[in-house]
């Protein structure tokens, strides 16, 4: 069975922008995304995604 593609955030207040999941990435499959108010917010590329989930294990959103 394939893993998914983590889901970093459904909702804007579920992510503060620190680029900690940006930071982490092993495969630079994270780039941050400007929105219409310059806020930035993670994305995530699904080819060069390896399902490592560092990204969810150092987001400080995320329950532990």
């Amino acid at each position: 069975m394939e893993k998914k593609v983590p889901i970093l955030y459904k909702k804007k207040d579920e992510c503060c922008g620190c680029t900690a999941c940006y930071a982490i990435c092993p495969k630079q499959a994270i780039s941050m995304v400007e929105d219409k108010e310059g806020f930035l917010y993670p994305t995530i590329d699904d080819d060069k995604c390896v399902r490592c989930y560092m990204c969810l294990k150092v987001c400080a959103f995320k329950e532990k």
